[in-house]
Order: structure tokens, then sequence, then C-alpha cells
């Protein structure tokens, strides 16, 4: 039998879609967070999103009735500054991206430079200008060390969808004819990376839990960590059965999750 997944230690989890949709909180979420704490687990959620501070993810679960302190939210911008911090401490930044993103930069005591930056990263950024956008497309064709935060293409609202990140890395490669050097976010191992420091763990003891397949379940190709699956959100089972992206488990929902931990929980 594959009891892999009650050897898991914390639950890396994908929000939207996963946890919650919208303004409500999905099957199973609130009693999965209440599981975790009395089996001795950790959990930590992963967002693409680097456009906000974590505070205003942790807000939103607390307001859909799942208190999380904001140290529980690990967005794509935070793990950029966290490797950028680990691998170039020195280095100034030109920064496309939103203020609480250059906030959460300097906060992490990463170096902005405007003027004469030592590399770029691309963030997702709803307040960027022409000017700005041309003085990064010079940079990057300079041959500057070029970051991104993530590269979803797009980001959904509650009226459609808005360009992500991914769209403007594009439209960089159209003008410049270089893609990123790297990529923070999922399905992308630096992520992974920037959790287990985070988090003080190893990575072996991670699992990610979500429901979109390119880049939840894609984490386990790229970092080796334990996949699981939802249908509570994007993927569907015929979604599934065409990927190359297969998760190590699936369930309906985090109810699903939750039966088989108490199921499989020692003395069971």
């Amino acid at each position: 039998m594959d009891d892999r997944l009650a050897r898991v230690s914390c639950f890396l989890l994908d929000m939207d879609g996963t946890v919650n949709l919208g303004e409500r909180l999905l099957p199973g979420a609130a009693a999965f967070f209440e599981l975790l704490p009395r089996q001795g687990r950790d959990f930590l959620f992963l967002t693409n999103n680097s456009s906000r501070h974590r505070q205003h993810y942790a807000a939103k679960l607390s307001r859909l009735g799942l208190p999380v302190p904001d140290e529980k939210v690990l967005t794509s911008g935070e793990a950029t500054a966290r490797m950028l911090l680990a691998t170039r401490p020195q280095s100034s930044v030109f920064l496309m991206g939103t203020p609480e993103l250059r906030q959460e930069f300097l906060a992490h005591g990463v170096r902005l430079d405007d003027e004469h930056p030592d590399l770029v990263v691309l963030g997702f950024d709803t307040t960027l200008t022409y000017a700005r956008l041309w003085r990064m497309c010079d940079l990057v064709r300079a041959g500057l060390p070029y970051i991104a935060t993530h590269a979803d293409l797009n980001c959904p609202t509650e009226a459609g969808y808005m360009p992500d990140v991914g769209a403007k890395i594009a439209l960089v490669k159209t003008s410049t004819g270089r893609e990123p050097d790297l990529v923070v976010g999922k399905p992308n191992r630096l992520i992974v990376d920037a959790a287990a420091q985070k988090l003080g763990l190893p990575i072996e003891s991670l699992a990610m839990i979500g429901d979109r397949l390119y880049t939840d379940i894609a984490l386990g190709q790229s970092s080796g960590i334990l996949t699981v699956l939802v249908l509570s959100g994007e993927a569907t089972r015929e979604d599934l059965a065409r990927s190359e992206f297969q998760p190590d488990y699936v369930f309906e929902d985090l109810a699903g999750v939750t039966g088989w931990l108490v199921a499989h929980a020692p003395g069971s």
C-alpha cells in the first residue's frame, strides 16, 4: 500500500480552487486545517501572485472563517526576494512590481535601484508605466540577469482574466529576444526551496496540494515532492487523463484528503 502521504510533515497548498472558491471555503477545508495540528503536521500556502503581500491573503482566509497568520503564506514575490538574498546578496534590482511587491523586497533587505541595477526582476505589476516598461526592456536587451517571479499568462478575476506576468514575459521577448534566465514561482523548484527554507524542513518532508496540473502538480516533476490533486477547482478527470503531469494522489476535495489522513493515522 502507498502510505507516503501519511509520512508528510507539512502540506504546501494552493488557495483558489483548493481551499476556497472566490469568497467561500470549499467543502472539507475547515476540517482539514483542524486535523493538521492534531496529527502534528504543518502547512504553508503557496501563491504565484506577486502583486500582493502575504498579509492580504491571510486576511482573506481569516475573513472566510479560516484564521491564518500571515507567516503561513508564501508568495512568489517573497520567494524571489529570499532567493536573491541567498544567491545575490549584494546585487541591486530594477523591480517591475506593485508598491506592495517593492515593500516586500525592501523588508527582506533587497536593494532597489532604478538607475544602475545589477539585475532585473519582473513581477505582477498593475501599476506599470510605459516609461518603466521601456526602461526594463533596455536593461534586458543590455544583457542584465533577468528574473521573473512567475509565468502565469493570466490572473483570474470575477469578471474574467487580467494579463499576468507570463503575458509581459512574451512582450519583453518580442522586444528583446530574451526569455527570463530564472522563473521562481510554481511549477519551478525555486519556490519549493524557498518554502523549505522558510519552514526549516527538508524538501522530502513536504507535499503539494492543488487543483492545477501544470503548476501545482508539475512541482512534483521539478522538485521531487509528493503531489496531491483535488478536483474542486480547475482540473477535471478528463484533463488528468491527457496531462503529462500526474499526481501521486487524487481526491475530489480536501474532505477526501482529510478522510484519508484520518483512516491512515497510527493506530487506526
